[in-house]
């Protein structure tokens, strides 16, 4: 009997109050041998036992890879909404290790002394099955709304949501009574029983009870990972049932996996010697067995009906590469709502790909190159403006599980950054060393997006854009080659990367030379802006005039409620001097009556720490439009206006750019247009208005910034880039991405396919 499991071992362990660091250092030792799973008992009527749940939460934080389970957790004495906000609390702080196994529990007296219910064996299978159905309902992470759950013994009246687990927690059930078998047949994920409860012939027996329930209620039994806890002694000679030589014991468990389908075994002992000889003695030559009488023993992970009830058209979730069946996120698993949406476009992908190395991203690159007629997203930190990082009904490979940041050489200042981390974290790690690299202005964007666009921030004036800053980096291509690119190897592709990079390939990591920095001012001005146009041309010049070291931005919004049009300004000066920045500041403060204000000197790492968690659940579609201005001149500033009364714009953002900037040769990167001085954005509702009133516009703009630029009209890129450079990237295009595979953006058409 063959359902298709990676054969995976576990450690059961006795969780006794009297030596608790025993059951923790079993635990870690479990870890350390190679174990999947450690478990605890669950008895909270026996008082000379810890806490298993307790427990859990200590193991968990004391190991860094084995899962955590309770064999099993007794459901009458726990409630099960209480049960999935903890288990889903769990699992986000264990990074995904938590298994859930449930029993409905036997020693009655001493449940019943405790509070708990006593049961009879029918009662108790309805009890279990309706837990599931709770714990199930509150761990589904594809809706926020309360659940409502009328059952005979457990009632919800609208139980809000506690947080998404971190990964799609198995369920399984534990007992050898028919109503178990077949509840574990219809709804778990697993049947965990004990070597001791089965006589011979009873596995094959229950296997057909459970998976004719399975196959009746529309499900495959491949779907159901069964789970035994065995028992023994090493002995020198054969004395019976697991009591013997290792040799013996791999002869006595080796039927139990190819005649039964045993996928799981889990070792109880509190002996460290056992444990580990069983680790070392017993494990790889029963895996070796397995795999010679059953080479086909071991397949791709199955997903429960329910969730493949939810696969998109198209996709070929059945072939997806082995390697990458570890990062697979459907729209039928839990993390599904954490990954489909990014900031501000709501998403449906039909398969996520949160990738952790090159070699995922070259097979996820090659599963989309399969699937060339569906969309394909590359997300970094997810927090795209434009929303070109999520699609419908396609593929997205999500890097933000490569998020390293290693220093290279202190003497240099070089430091290599995995493209999935986040701008927040980047300024962490190198404020210690007095270090800092201009990134935005919100710290929960993620590294790959903004460096291979521009990256206009708060230092932009006085150091340039982000990608003024890279050194080198490695990607891997349409074709799965993986490249370095730098000043001297593959000198075209580097220059391309820096500006258009999302059109030729993944960058895997960068390397940036960052610039020495110590405390900054930073300031947020809030003043009268009832004569818009006035104070939008004011504010420009001001900014042009003043020294490098200060950079700011400039938020405007239509006027509400009857109250004055006000402007919100924020600087950064790169100064811990109380004089310079006041200095830096007056100029802005004395354009118009100044209604509020806040100015501090804190570190740069301070001021990019505004980002609330990694998770985005944008709705719709954003509306935004870019454009560059060399100046802000008296036509543009009355334009702007006009714009910002129509009532079509949320609202109105100018930041500064120009100095450091504009130094740099516009041929040297991909990125146009360095002669502006700012980069405006504005954002609004409804698309076609919006794009009409923005084209009225385009007489003063020279160019623009693709990462706020959501309008992909094809006339969008010759706006974004000069002609000779337009011309330069759709003949690398050709080279690089003939096929076209990274297109789902602003695209760049390889030339061979402009007609």
């Amino acid at each position: 009997m063959n359902y298709g499991h990676l054969l995976k071992f576990g450690t059961s362990i006795t969780p006794v109050h009297d030596t608790p660091e025993m059951a923790v250092s079993l635990a870690k030792r479990s870890e350390e041998l190679g174990y999947d799973l450690v478990a605890f008992q669950d008895h909270p009527d026996q008082p000379e036992l810890l806490d298993t749940w307790t427990l859990l939460s200590w193991v968990a934080a004391q190991t860094k890879r084995i899962h955590i389970a309770a064999t099993a957790l007794n459901v009458p004495m726990r409630p099960p909404a209480v049960l999935a906000h903890a288990a889903a609390s769990l699992d986000l702080l264990s990074a995904g290790r938590l298994d859930l196994a449930l029993g409905a529990g036997q020693s009655w007296n001493e449940i019943e002394a405790m509070g708990g219910l006593r049961l009879t064996q029918s009662e108790a299978a309805d009890v279990l099955n309706e837990a599931m159905e709770v714990v199930r309902g509150l761990l589904a992470g594809s809706t926020r709304m309360p659940l409502r759950f009328r059952g005979n013994y457990y009632q919800l009246a609208g139980a809000q949501r506690g947080p998404v687990s971190a990964h799609d927690i198995p369920i399984w059930l534990e007992g050898t009574q028919l109503s178990v078998l077949r509840l574990v047949g219809q709804q778990a994920d697993g049947w965990l029983t004990s070597i001791g409860s089965m006589k011979a012939g009873e596995f094959q027996a229950a296997h057909k009870i459970i998976d004719e329930a399975a196959i009746k209620a529309g499900r495959d039994p491949r779907e159901l990972r069964r789970l035994v806890n065995i028992s023994g002694e090493f002995l020198s000679a054969h004395e019976g049932f697991l009591r013997g030589p290792s040799k013996q014991w791999v002869d006595d468990l080796l039927p139990l996996v190819v005649e039964d389908g045993v996928g799981t075994f889990i070792l109880t002992s509190d002996d460290a010697e056992t444990i580990e000889q069983f680790a070392r003695e017993v494990i790889p030559v029963l895996r070796e067995a397995v795999e010679h009488m059953r080479p086909d023993a071991s397949g791709p992970v199955l997903r429960r009906a329910s969730v493949r009830a939810k696969r998109h058209a198209g996709v070929d979730y059945d072939h997806v590469p082995a390697s990458l069946v570890d990062a697979v996120i459907e729209p039928g698993d839990t993390g599904y709502a954490r990954v489909k949406s990014t900031f501000l476009r709501g998403g449906s992908p039909g398969i996520v790909f949160q990738v952790k190395d090159t070699s995922q991203i070259i097979d996820a690159i090659a599963f989309a190159r399969a699937h060339a007629n569906l969309p394909l997203s590359v997300r970094s930190g997810g927090h795209g403006i434009s929303g070109r990082s999520t699609n419908h009904g396609g593929i997205v490979i999500d890097l933000s599980q490569m998020n390293t940041i290693e220093i290279l050489d202190k003497a240099t200042r070089r430091v290599r950054i995995g493209p999935g981390a986040r701008w927040m974290d980047v300024a962490t790690a190198l404020a210690p060393h007095g270090w800092a690299l201009s990134s935005g202005d919100y710290g929960g964007v993620g590294v790959g997006g903004l460096a291979t666009a521009a990256g206009v921030g708060w230092f932009a004036r006085e150091h340039g854009l982000t990608i003024d800053h890279i050194r080198a980096v490695d990607m891997v291509l349409a074709d799965g080659s993986v490249v370095h690119a730098d000043a001297k190897e593959n000198t075209d592709l580097f220059w391309a990367v820096r500006g258009a990079g999302a059109n030729f390939g993944i960058v895997t990591s960068f390397e940036f030379e960052v610039d020495e920095t110590g405390p900054v001012g930073w300031a947020q001005l809030v003043l009268d802006a009832s004569d818009t146009a006035h104070f939008i041309e004011k504010w420009g010049a001001t900014i042009e005039a003043s020294p490098r070291d200060i950079t700011s931005a400039l938020i405007i919004g239509p006027a509400r409620g009857g109250q004055p049009v006000v402007a919100q300004v924020t600087a950064v000066i790169d100064s811990d001097k109380p004089d310079t920045i006041i200095n830096r500041l007056q100029p802005i403060a004395n354009i118009a009556p100044l209604y509020d204000q806040q100015v501090v000197i804190t570190s740069y790492a301070d001021l990019i720490a505004n980002a609330q968690g990694n998770e985005h659940n944008g709705q719709g579609e954003p509306v935004s439009r870019s454009g560059l201005v060399d100046h802000i001149t008296p036509a543009f500033a009355a334009a702007a206006t006009r714009l910002i009364r129509s009532g079509e714009v949320h609202l109105f953002h100018i930041r500064s750019v120009g100095g450091a900037v504009s130094d740099v040769d516009p041929d040297a990167t991909a990125y146009g247009n360095r002669s502006a001085s700012f980069s405006v954005v504005a954002f609004g509702a409804r698309r076609a208005r919006l794009d009409a009133l923005w084209d009225e516009m385009a007489v003063h703009f020279k160019g623009l910034y693709l990462n706020f630029e959501t309008d992909l009209r094809p006339e969008r890129l010759n706006d974004a880039f000069p002609p000779r450079t337009i011309e330069r990237l759709r003949t690398l295009k050709a080279h690089y991405d003939p096929e076209n595979v990274f297109r789902d953006n602003f695209n760049i058409a390889p030339q061979t396919l402009i007609v």
